[in-house]
């Protein structure tokens, strides 16, 4: 019969589902079978001699002696990953970045961070999602991202987080609209449809105080996707709120002119934020290329 022997992976399927809570998805994490992280679980608790967890409805706790033991769980994955990062050759990584980003990286350099990535740590596959910044956040609190580069207000404090930079927002109109080359007043910019971002955005929310404040009635039409709204503004269905970083193009070639509008949202501060425990290098890593190319201070010149 043969002996038991305790290795990396036994170590990796403990942390996984106590973190998340459930073998389904410590498995989907882990890019393998349920059954096989349950097999897992039962060799160590066997090898142990004594229960970690607690399975209950689909549910995981940890037993007393799982929690004990689950700091010296990340402290043994903490050494294999600086091991690695000791061999200095980063194509040795394997694993797999959820990431989610606001729809503004998208629309600018993710690009270019996904081409430097690839080409750095090629053993790591990216599974990309774009969406709002608050549908990140709850993504990234239930662990189904690792790495998230969105927008701020956020209303809970992340682990790892690293400020980025910023976008300044700008009033762009097509030029049919006639609204170029000449100060504008909040009583002809409230007479034009207002395109802005999601009800739920800080921009959204800040237009309609702005303009309630000075008893101006507002046609202000949120759209869930910025990339709805450029193209709502360039048909010339009227004027769209827009961080500057989105528009360069647009604006050089004159599909889109500036509205000289004197107030503005404020600006888009983005962050990248982890929860892992501990961050794997390459995560780390990631998170200063993003920060590296993130232009600083996008769009208020």
């Amino acid at each position: 019969m043969s002996r038991f022997k305790l290795n990396i992976k036994h170590i990796e399927a403990f942390v996984e589902v106590a973190d998340l809570g459930t073998f389904r998805r410590a498995a989907e994490r882990l890019h393998t079978t349920q059954p096989s992280i349950s097999n897992r679980i039962a060799q160590l608790e066997g090898y142990i001699g004594q229960r970690l967890m607690e399975r209950d409805a689909g549910s995981v706790r940890l037993t007393p002696r799982g929690e004990a033991l689950l700091n010296p769980a990340r402290a043994i994955l903490e050494a294999a990953d600086a091991f690695l990062a000791a061999v200095d050759d980063d194509t040795r990584f394997e694993g797999m970045l959820r990431l989610g980003v606001s729809e503004l990286i998208a629309h600018t350099w993710l690009s270019r961070f996904l081409m430097e990535m690839r080409e750095r740590f090629p053993g790591i596959d990216i599974d990309l999602t774009v969406d709002m910044s608050a549908n990140l956040s709850k993504a990234l609190f239930d662990r189904s991202l690792d790495l998230t580069i969105q927008n701020a207000p956020f209303d809970r404090l992340a682990g790892g987080t690293l400020q980025l930079g910023r976008s300044a927002h700008c009033w762009v109109a097509a030029p049919g609209l006639c609204l170029a080359g000449r100060p504008i007043s909040a009583r002809e910019l409230a007479a034009q449809p207002i395109l802005a971002h999601a009800r739920t955005s800080q921009a959204y929310k800040q237009i309609g105080d702005h303009f309630r404040n000075q008893g101006l009635r507002l046609r202000l039409m949120s759209l869930s996707y910025m990339g709805t709204c450029l193209q709502m503004a360039l048909n010339g269905l009227g004027v769209a709120c827009l961080p500057v970083a989105m528009l360069e193009d647009v604006l050089t070639k004159g599909k889109l002119v500036r509205v000289d509008y004197p107030w503005i949202p404020d600006d888009l501060v983005f962050s990248a934020r982890y929860l892992l425990d501990p961050a794997p290098t390459w995560l780390k890593e990631a998170v200063q290329i993003a920060q590296r190319i993130f232009p600083p201070e996008s769009g208020t010149g």
